[in-house]
């Protein structure tokens, strides 16, 4: 039984491997230059630098956060560097488009990726102007989710009460604090792809929505063009 949203009125998403599926791809080129970009930072092979990587993730959030705690790097540079891949793996989506379009409220991206990235992806995949606000991590002064405080500044930004407000998110632990402060959370990602990636779904979730597409049909407007 699908989840009752009618309360709802601010529709908020992750953008990675959330408005567009994984298996199209572009996670693998991001990830390819962030293992470049961490090889030459930290003077490290490339599994050695792999496994501080994911360390960093784990205790920063973002590769980004770890490398700044730890050394000297200029992040608009790795911003760059590890976002200006090639989009020729993303689809167009006409009918996600279409649905969000469609959903009764406002609706908001909310990502660790930089702000230019997000906005060559949203374009990409047919989402323009469908959108009353984009969060980057430009906008959190480069302190990324699950950071409590980073929800918090996106939620006073645009005036949004978390108790009338969803979010979408392929990472588990980004869901967590969300919830905390009262919006409804949606896990985008099958377990198959979490154990793959060495995470578990755990608690702060109240829904899954492998199939985006799938999950927002049944609350967009009928009547709406």
């Amino acid at each position: 039984m699908p989840l009752d949203l009618s309360h709802i009125d601010a529709w908020v998403f992750d953008l990675d491997d959330t408005l567009y599926p994984p298996e199209q791809g572009l996670m693998a080129l991001i990830q390819a230059r962030i293992n470049a970009f961490m090889m030459a930072a930290v003077g490290l092979p490339e599994d050695e630098a792999r496994v501080l990587q994911r360390q960093f993730l784990n205790e920063h959030g973002t590769t980004l956060a770890g490398l700044m705690a730890n050394y000297a790097v200029d992040p608009e540079k790795f911003l760059h560097e590890v976002h200006d891949v090639p989009l020729d793996s993303l689809e167009s989506n006409p009918d996600l488009a279409r649905t969000i379009a469609a959903l009764p409220g406002r609706k908001f991206v909310l990502t660790n990726g930089a702000r230019f990235h997000a906005g060559r992806v949203i374009e990409r995949i047919g989402l323009t102007g469908l959108f009353d606000g984009v969060h980057a991590i430009e906008d959190m002064d480069l302190t990324p989710k699950p950071a409590p405080s980073t929800y918090r500044r996106f939620l006073e930004k645009f005036a949004i009460d978390p108790t009338h407000a969803i979010f979408f998110d392929d990472t588990p632990k980004n869901l967590t604090p969300a919830r905390s402060l009262g919006m409804t959370t949606v896990l985008t990602d099958t377990p198959e792809h979490l154990a793959e990636r060495g995470l578990v779904a755990g608690e702060g979730i109240d829904a899954t929505a492998p199939n985006l597409l799938d999950f927002l049909t049944p609350y967009a407007l009928k009547d709406a063009a």
